[in-house]
This record gives structure tokens, sequence and C-alpha cells, in this order.
């Protein structure tokens, strides 16, 4: 009999809240955490705002001041999250477990702030003045990496790296590891630190991001037919997958279970989406035909809804394309309305969010749903959460490159 995975910790570092709990009552809520960008100066480009985490220090998510030092953000983040979801979970890793815990965590661009600050080090004051630390700071692997060293994890450890579906790839290959039989536990998720000048100035001249710098609270409206770009947010999605006879085992919370999991590519372009959403449908249908589930079953979708026209018109080609019919039935939102795009980071974030969906019996709302879109004619759950049993939801994940990730998660029934 096949291996059953299910999540037994989470935790959450984003725009809108510096835990789980914090995040998802301000989703419900309604509340933007999108705002005038503080991290720098940010005279002369046409987008000012972003979802920036607040209040956030290391040393209050279990870093030390040294250790956070030697870290770029985007880790920080990672270890922060990592630190509430092993804590959550309740699972003490020690030497009669870690060499079967992995962790898989992933970015969609890893340092690039610590890269940006020592570029700049370099060219003013010459090669050796260079950060010693600047490689381990930067790549994209060292979030895992030092995720490892703060838990002592020893089992499978690598990054995945596929832009906007990162956290979601990372979330299904570490249950698909758990599967194979390669591991008991997997720590696994997103994370992203990106709001630094290149990144912004990078996404202004391709013309994707928002430039509603006047209401910022207000930029990121996906499926609405004023949307203009979507708002790029940081932050960290991390959850604790677990092989279902070992969470049992130790008496477990069970949040959900990771029941199907499709994953595919457009082969179309580098950064824009399929017209008509092939790709994305086909990821989507996998995951369910995984799942053992029908269009009937999927109660809630968490889009990837970014806030940009050719996005939105696909994603809702391409979820009429999966369930046909039902799509109209189907409850559906983009919470990136009120995080921004959180990049590496957004499908972890969101898996997390569709899993409290189903915990919580609440659809969170798109915000800033305010011009209907009659090429996006479904039911995005505009402007406020609402009550609903959820028994299966699926996240959808898309990114540059032409990813598609389709993820389900299901009540656990034993």
């Amino acid at each position: 009999m096949a291996k059953r995975v299910v999540i037994t910790g989470m935790g959450m570092i984003s725009p809108v809240g510096n835990s789980v709990e914090e995040s998802w009552a301000s989703l419900i809520a309604g509340k933007s955490g999108i705002g005038r960008i503080t991290n720098f100066d940010t005279t002369g480009f046409d987008t000012m705002i972003g979802g920036e985490v607040k209040n956030f220090k290391p040393e209050d998510h279990g870093v030390d001041k040294k250790d956070a030092r030697r870290m770029d953000r985007y880790a920080l983040f990672a270890v922060a999250a990592a630190e509430e979801a092993v804590k959550n979970s309740k699972f003490t890793i020690d030497d009669s477990n870690r060499n079967r815990t992995g962790v898989l965590i992933g970015t969609g661009i890893g340092g690039i702030g610590v890269l940006s600050e020592q570029l700049k080090v370099l060219y003013e004051k010459g090669p050796t003045r260079v950060n010693p630390f600047l490689i381990p700071m930067m790549i994209p692997n060292m979030a895992s990496g030092h995720v490892a060293l703060k838990f002592g994890a020893r089992g499978t450890n690598f990054c995945v790296v596929s832009a906007c579906s990162t956290g979601a790839h990372a979330i299904g290959e570490g249950a698909e590891i758990i599967k194979r039989g390669e591991a008991d536990v997997m720590i696994v998720g997103g994370s992203e630190a990106p709001l630094v000048p290149i990144s912004v100035a990078g996404f202004n001249s391709m013309k994707a991001l928002s430039t509603h710098n006047d209401e910022p609270e207000k930029a990121s409206r996906p499926f609405d037919a004023k949307r203009d770009g979507f708002v790029m947010g940081e932050g960290a999605g991390i959850v604790i997958l677990e092989d279902l006879e070992h969470a049992k085992a130790r008496g477990a919370t069970i949040y959900a279970e990771v029941t199907g999991y499709g994953s595919t590519d457009d082969a179309h372009h580098l950064v824009q989406p399929e017209e008509g959403g092939e790709g994305a449908t086909r990821a989507m249908k996998l995951a369910m035909e995984r799942a053992g589930l029908t269009p009937r079953d999927i109660d809630y979708i968490n889009a990837h809804g970014t806030s940009t026209k050719l996005n939105e018109d696909s994603e809702t080609a391409a979820i009429k394309g999966a369930l046909g019919d039902l799509a109209y039935d189907v409850s559906i939102s983009s919470t990136k309305s009120m995080t921004g795009h959180l990049l590496g980071a957004a499908g972890a974030i969101e898996a997390i969010i569709s899993v409290k969906a189903i915990n919580e019996g609440i659809i969170p709302p798109t915000i800033n749903y305010e011009n209907p879109d009659p090429n996006c004619d479904l039911d995005v759950t505009p402007n406020k959460a609402k009550k609903k049993s959820v028994r299966n939801a699926m996240s959808n994940s898309f990114g540059f490159g032409g990813h598609n990730v389709s993820l389900v998660f299901s009540k656990f029934e034993s």
C-alpha cells in the first residue's frame, strides 16, 4: 500500500503577520499587507510599493544575533517559519530520528539582497573588502542548510528553484520523498526576500509590477478588470510533512493530508503563460487524478492570481479546462490581493492558507475586486470571506519558465 503523507506542523512569516495565526486572522478580515517600501529609497522607481514583513526581529524566532549577521533576509525568514512549524508539530528531532528527517526549502531568487550590497562594496572599495560570508549568504540552498543546522536534521536536503512555483514544488517533492521511503519527516516550503532595488528595477523594466503607488493597499487586485501588475512581497511558509504511520505512532495532530500533486510545463514562453492555460489545466488534472478525486470534489481553489492581465485570463481558462462546468460552482480566491506575490515563497504560504480553509471552514477573500472582467467570470470570493465546508482544497502556482504546479490537500480521514 502506498504511503500517505500528512501535514503536522505549519509556520509562516508574511506581510500580514509573523505567524500562521496572525496571518490567517488578517486574511479572513480582508486586511492588506501592502504599503510603501521602507527597505530602500524608491525615488525614481516606477513602483514604490510592496508587501514588506513588519516588526521582524530574528532573535524573536530563535536566531541569535551572531548567526543573523551571517544570513540573508530570505534565510532568516525560512528559519523563523521553520521554528514555528517544528514547534507547532510538537516533533522533537533527536538521535533516534534525525537521519530520517529531511529538509527541502526553495527560493526563487535567494540572497539577492546581500549580493546587491556586496556588489556595491566591490565597486566602491575593491575586491578585498567583499564579505567572506557573501557566497554562503547568497546561494539558494542555504535556507535548507540553516534549517538543517538549527534542528540537526541529517536526512535528504536540497533546494528547489522554479520561480513562482518553487514553494509548491518543494511541498510536492517533499511528499514524494516520504512516499519513496527515503524519509519519515520532511521540513519543506519556500522563502523569499526580493524587495531590493535591483529586483524592483528589473520587474519594472518588464512592466510586470503595479504602479498604483497612491493607494498601495488597493494595488493588488487579482481578477479585477483594472489590474495593472503584481505587487512584490516577502516572507516564508514552512510545513512539516510526515508519513501517516509515523505521525499516528507519536500521536501528532494532523491538519490535512497531501493527496494530489501535479507538475507540468508550458514550453511556450519564458515569462508568459500559455493562452488558454493548457499546461496549468494538465497540472490540475494530474493533481486530482493522483488524489483520486473528480472536479465535483474540489471545494476551494487558492488561485495563483497574481493581479496581471495575462495570468488571470489564462488561469480562469485553465480552471474551466480542468473542472468543466463545475468551475462555476467552486469557491476561488487569490490571497495575493492581501499579501502581494511572494515569488518562491508564494506556493508554500498559499498551501498553508488552503489547509487553514479546510480546518476553519472559511474561504479567504479576493480583496480589491471592484470591476468585473468578462474573461474572469468565476466565483473569486470578492472582498469578504465566507463560511463554507472545505474537504478538498487545491492550490495553484505558476512560474516564469512555464512551470505549473497544482497541489490538493484533503481533510484527514483515518
